[in-house]
């Protein structure tokens, strides 16, 4: 997660997409727009459900515009040949 998070702070949309699960990668990201800042992560919790299944929740802020947004969310990510890949958003997260 830390490190998908770093790739979009880099606008390193290629390496976002690497790590995106075949099954659920988009064809192409959009890049930020012009005078988006991330400001930080938390990570809040993971969960191994099994050797190749796991969940992270996090909160990601960026300002836009002058105007902060958090960003919470549950990700559920797989393991394929010993590489974990970003599989999508699970559910809504505690508050």
């Amino acid at each position: 997660m830390r490190s998908r998070y770093s790739a979009y702070v880099l606008g390193l949309t290629s390496y976002v997409l690497d790590t995106w699960h075949p099954q659920t990668r988009p064809a192409s990201l959009e890049p930020d727009p012009p005078g988006q800042r991330w400001l930080g992560l938390e990570v809040r919790q993971h969960v191994a459900q099994d050797d190749t299944h796991a969940t992270v929740e996090f909160v990601a802020r960026v300002k836009l515009a002058g105007r902060a947004v958090r960003l919470h969310e549950r990700s559920r990510f797989e393991c394929l040949a010993g590489r974990w890949y970003y599989l999508d958003a699970a559910g809504s997260p505690s508050p």
